[in-house]
């Protein structure tokens, strides 16, 4: 295990980045399990009907293993401390209109960030 201040818990993260949602949508998501335990946060996720519930799993399940390969740290000792999402570069397309008009279709894409942190007691 590394070498950590006293004060410092140990923590990992997850990102994913250029990910084809559009970040107010993913925020919506990512809100419900700013601050739960690992293991209730996976549960919340699993029964979330949205489309960003299933990337958010990914990125949520990518952490709690860094934690256990890297830390050493069982999933049951950890909890989501920081969870956020990003705007990533937009894509921009062209909608063709009536009378030789075009409207612009813009293609939002984010960047999601998953931290977990061990408990501490």
């Amino acid at each position: 295990m590394a070498k950590m201040a006293e004060n410092e818990t140990a923590s990992t993260k997850a990102v994913a980045r250029f990910i084809r949602i559009s970040p107010l949508k993913a925020q919506q998501v990512i809100s419900l399990i700013r601050g739960k335990d690992a293991e209730e946060a996976v549960a919340i996720l699993k029964f979330t009907p949205k489309a960003a519930a299933r990337i958010i799993t990914k990125v949520l399940n990518s952490a709690i293993a860094n934690a256990e390969k890297n830390l050493h740290i069982s999933q049951n000792r950890l909890y989501v401390s920081e969870a956020y999402v990003n705007q990533g570069p937009t894509l921009k397309r062209i909608r063709p209109r009536a009378m030789g008009r075009a409207y612009r279709i813009r293609k939002r894409s984010s960047h999601i960030t998953v931290v977990v942190t061990e408990k501490e007691g």
